[in-house]
């Protein structure tokens, strides 16, 4: 465990406005009402690790509390999946952002280390396709060497994995997952928009397995009458290989994919098609707020996993926060709006202002899409998957 003493972040209270509002926010509903006092009533400038040798933890509407922070660093893509970017829309002439309106790798740095302010312990890359944001590596080993954080993980798909793998463990990534829908070439590039190959995905595999960056999972949505006849194909090669493959039932990011609920094929289906040919049972998460739900083979040929958004909604436990490349805060996979936090960042905040910002968007938050969506309660507009990254 890294050393919480030496985070940049004791000194995140630098001004009075700032820890008047923390007094306010974290130190009069916990029951430390004599501390409070005193805050609010000194006009001296109190050092953060004068009032509390640990991060504070932010809480929800649903107490829900800030652990989790996704950062994409491209809106572009290689592929054009067409539940995610179909070719139709985002053409050769579609106006992807440029680069000065992406943030750079300090301002990236700098969120993230406001984040760890918040007791956010682990980290995760992803984009449009990250790994096409220029010199990637660098930002990686930055994150990495932040005191706070003890997980940095990578999500791609795949198709530049194997001549990044190397530099990326060596920058400090710990854990990479790769997107592959199917290993048929003909049903891969129709899940892909035509683009890319399931041998240049499965070298990106390999390579990501010998740089040591595990366990390396493997995310495959699935989608009724496209690619749900070649699950199986998937779990046999992968078994036993130290490989996690994930299914992830297809569902309606963003807006444009036309999503009906018959597309879905529910993860209790897969389980049972996976059952019948290879005994799996029910496994206790790693954690609180685990995205997939773990099974494993009763021959002790390793684990699989399900992302059960549609039929099964996990809102309840939802730690995560998003950060668009563009510089907004989002804090649900399907919010119509975000904060932005690259307009004060490029004004001059300091972090205590920064911190301000981002403790009034968590404790608001009262996202729970998915459960609505299962009440046919939930929004129509939400932000599209390529933009605010998977």
């Amino acid at each position: 465990m890294k050393s919480w003493q030496a985070h940049p972040m004791t000194n995140l209270i630098d001004k009075r406005g700032a820890y008047v509002s923390f007094a306010k926010a974290f130190l009069l509903p916990s029951g430390r009402t004599t501390l409070a006092k005193r805050i609010l009533m000194s006009e001296r400038i109190i050092d953060f690790s004068k009032v509390s040798g640990r991060p504070v933890a932010l809480q929800d509407q649903f107490q829900r509390q800030l652990r989790d922070l996704r950062i994409s660093v491209m809106d572009r893509c290689n592929f054009r999946c067409p539940y995610c970017m179909p070719e139709d829309k985002y053409h050769k002439d579609f106006q992807f952002l440029n680069s000065d309106d992406r943030l750079s790798f300090s301002e990236i740095v700098r969120v993230a280390r406001v984040f760890a302010g918040f007791g956010v312990r682990k980290l995760r890359i992803t984009g449009g396709e990250p790994l096409l944001r220029a010199n990637l590596p660098e930002l990686i080993a930055e994150l990495s060497a932040l005191d706070a954080i003890d997980d940095v993980a990578l999500t791609t798909n795949g198709i530049l994995l194997a001549q990044h793998a190397a530099a990326l463990k060596a920058a400090g990534l710990d854990r990479v997952t790769v997107s592959l829908d199917s290993l048929d070439d003909d049903v891969f590039r129709a899940m892909s928009g035509g683009r890319g190959s399931v041998s240049k995905v499965l070298e990106g595999i390999q390579e990501a397995e010998l740089a040591g960056l595990h366990p390396v999972k493997v995310n495959s949505v699935v989608r009724r009458g496209i690619n749900d006849s070649t699950v199986l194909e998937l779990v046999d090669k992968f078994r036993g290989s130290g490989t996690i493959m994930r299914f992830i039932e297809y569902m309606d990011v963003g807006t444009i994919n036309h999503w009906q609920p018959s597309d879905t094929v529910p993860a209790r289906e897969l389980v049972e098609l996976i059952n019948a040919r290879w005994p799996i049972s029910p496994a206790e998460s790693n954690y609180f707020g685990e995205v997939a739900s773990r099974y494993v083979f009763a021959d002790g040929q390793g684990e699989i996993g399900f992302v059960t958004s549609v039929t099964e909604p996990f809102c309840g436990s939802c730690t995560r926060a998003r950060i668009s490349s563009d510089g907004n805060l989002y804090t649900c996979l399907f919010a119509s709006a975000g904060t932005d936090l690259r307009t004060p960042l490029r004004a001059g905040a300091s972090d205590a202002e920064l911190a301000d910002i981002v403790s009034a968007v968590w404790m608001k938050r009262d996202d729970r899409y998915s459960e609505l969506r299962a009440r046919n309660a939930a929004p129509a507009d939400k932000v599209e998957m390529y933009y605010i990254g998977g």
